[in-house]
């Protein structure tokens, strides 16, 4: 092996290596820290540990989360909006952008009860997006509904119940259930966005859910500055790894890596306010571009005196 390509291959070792290790540092930051609190977002002990209808239906998941909300109100004034939910119906209250694009009721999740979408019965159509669906597998009026997958074996349970307080406040705990399937590339895909994604869309459910009973909707304006903060996070996240493997590797550059990752993390899982996340996605693209700027300065230097040293042999 001669000089020139043990260095490619150190280099391209090396790279590896840094990208490892901002990938085993992150993951590492999710199982311990995030993924447990996303999976239990505003449920108490008691309502983690509680047995729900839809339980046996997948008794063994890979994934299982119970999430919470108190919502003043009562089951009865609760229910319809649990009910009229889905693509091409109210919408899901959350992000409309990204949930109700094409839908034929219109981009923004209704802010009313729609009686044409209350009267359904068990075994009818879901529909989770234009591509996917899901059935009523469990209709219980004011108490509890389970929408279930299609999946053969270990099918996935989505669990909407209402428990309530007293007269006024009633907790809506839902409980989402699922197997990973490796063996259906498709199917796994979307399983694995699902690991991360799940927690931002059921969390904006359920305080979707809240504002309408409540009579508080906030602007549509508001979700969609949140929905845009969470791209440019992971957005600026894989960037930084497209770089770390691209540009000129430095201490700088894997740093900017391990802190995109950071901030990614943060916006989406830890509770802090739009703004905030809005200033932390700034941060996150202004030390990518601090880190790397360098680079393209020499590139660009690297350039002119090429360009310089043809010139002078022309003449």
């Amino acid at each position: 092996m001669n000089t020139k390509t043990f260095r490619t291959w150190r280099l391209r070792a090396t790279r590896g290596l840094a990208l490892l290790t901002v990938l085993l540092f992150i993951t590492s930051v999710y199982l311990v820290f995030c993924r447990p609190y996303q999976l239990h977002w505003g449920a108490t002990d008691a309502e983690i540990g509680r047995s729900m209808a839809g339980d046996e239906l997948n008794p063994n998941p890979s994934f299982l989360a119970t999430r919470a909300i108190t919502i003043e109100g009562s089951p009865e004034e609760i229910w319809p909006w649990l009910v009229q939910m889905g693509y091409g119906r109210a919408g899901y209250y959350g992000y409309d952008l990204l949930e109700n694009t094409g839908s034929p009721e219109g981009l923004r999740s209704t802010d009313k009860i729609l009686p044409r979408f209350q009267e359904f019965v068990v075994g009818d159509e879901v529909p989770i997006s234009a591509v996917v669906s899901m059935t009523f597998h469990t209709i219980e009026p004011n108490r509890y509904l389970i929408w279930l997958g299609s999946e053969v074996t270990d099918p996935g349970a989505f669990t909407w119940a209402l428990y309530p307080l007293d007269n006024n406040r009633t907790r809506l705990v839902s409980r989402i259930r699922w197997t990973y399937h490796p063996t259906s590339l498709g199917i796994f895909v979307l399983e694995i966005f699902t690991e991360f994604a799940d927690h931002v869309a059921v969390r904006k459910v359920l305080q979707g859910v809240k504002q309408r009973v409540e009579r508080n909707i906030e602007p549509m304006w508001v979700q969609n500055v949140e929905l845009f903060t969470f791209i440019c996070t992971l957005v600026t996240f894989l960037t930084a790894l497209v770089l770390l493997c691209w540009r000129r590797l430095t201490w700088k550059a894997w740093g900017a890596g391990v802190v995109a990752g950071a901030i990614w993390l943060t916006t989406w899982y830890a509770p802090v306010t739009n703004w905030f996340s809005a200033l932390l996605a700034l941060l996150a693209i202004g030390m990518l571009f601090l880190a790397h700027r360098r680079g393209t300065r020499d590139r660009a230097n690297k350039q002119d005196a090429a360009l310089s040293s043809n010139y002078e042999l022309r003449a």
